[in-house]
């Protein structure tokens, strides 16, 4: 009997490490084809696939430097610039309203808090597209159309990070601690910032990572903020931009700019995620 629990139980397991082997695979190819591409020529990539890298891309990246003449005199620095210049911003504001927003439907007890709660979920299933057009007129009305503020400001208001937030403080936040620090004399936003948000870290860090991802590839609504203002186009709008030059389509240069676009996120992952670790190591620990 035992040995038949221990193969059926081997026999799970191998198929388990079977799927999470397929399925990081299915995540690793597309990015290692791309990275490949990256290497080679326009005409060597349009000949069909390639699995070996070539020598190219020094030359490719050299055409990405100065590939102005394709995308409004901006180049790939610049567009990383802007796109920094949105998304660090964008990123910290979400995090940090969201679990400010989540700790107060959490830890208070308020008439006409579920009221609130469920218009913050009912906010989470309406798409950006439905509300778009309200959004550029109340951008221009404000003067901040053409800018990068109407990227940047409307972070501070993330359903889903809320969501995401309150869900982890039900399990993972205890109010009696906070309690302990009115207590002691501590005013609310100090119990937050010294009390709360360090507990939060590791699902901080998740939605660091959702969040600077969001608004580092997000090309539908800086399209339609910055349409007339070119030279400040995100990264997105210059990969965009170097793919709609039907005439002088260089696709080494095209692969090469994607993958410069996905450095700062394989960063960005790098640097939180050992944060994720640490929580969940922690959260191993506890009694």
């Amino acid at each position: 009997m035992e040995d038949k629990a221990v193969k059926g139980f081997s026999g799970v397991k191998l198929f388990r490490n079977i799927i999470c082997i397929f399925l990081c695979l299915l995540s690793i190819i597309p990015f290692y084809i791309m990275t490949i591409n990256a290497t080679h020529d326009s005409s060597t990539i349009l000949k069909g696939l390639k699995l070996l890298p070539g020598s190219k891309f020094s030359q490719n990246f050299k055409n990405l430097l100065s590939g102005e003449a394709k995308t409004s005199g901006v180049n790939v620095m610049k567009a990383m610039l802007n796109s920094l210049i949105i998304t660090v911003p964008a990123t910290i504001l979400q995090v940090y309203f969201g679990s400010l927003t989540a700790y107060a439907v959490t830890a208070y007890r308020f008439r006409g808090r579920n009221i609130i709660w469920g218009f913050i979920y009912g906010i989470m299933m309406i798409p950006t597209q439905i509300s778009i057009v309200g959004f550029i007129k109340i951008s221009k009305l404000a003067h901040i159309y053409g800018t990068f503020y109407p990227m940047i400001i409307p972070a501070i208001a993330a359903p889903t990070t809320v969501y995401f937030m309150k869900q982890y403080m039900e399990g993972g936040l205890s109010l009696e601690i906070v309690q302990a620090a009115r207590i002691d004399g501590a005013g609310e936003f100090k119990t937050f910032n010294s009390v709360v948000l360090p507990i939060l870290k590791p699902a901080m860090a998740t939605q660091a990572i959702f969040g600077f991802v969001a608004s580092w590839n997000n090309l539908y609504t800086p399209s339609l903020i910055l349409a007339t203002e070119r030279k400040k186009m995100t990264m997105p709008m210059y990969v965009s931009a170097l793919k709609s030059n039907d005439k002088e389509q260089d696709w080494g240069q095209i692969y090469c700019g994607l993958f410069v676009t996905v450095l700062p996120i394989l960063v960005a992952y790098l640097f939180l995620s050992k944060y994720i670790i640490g929580g969940v190591a922690l959260g191993g620990v506890k009694e």
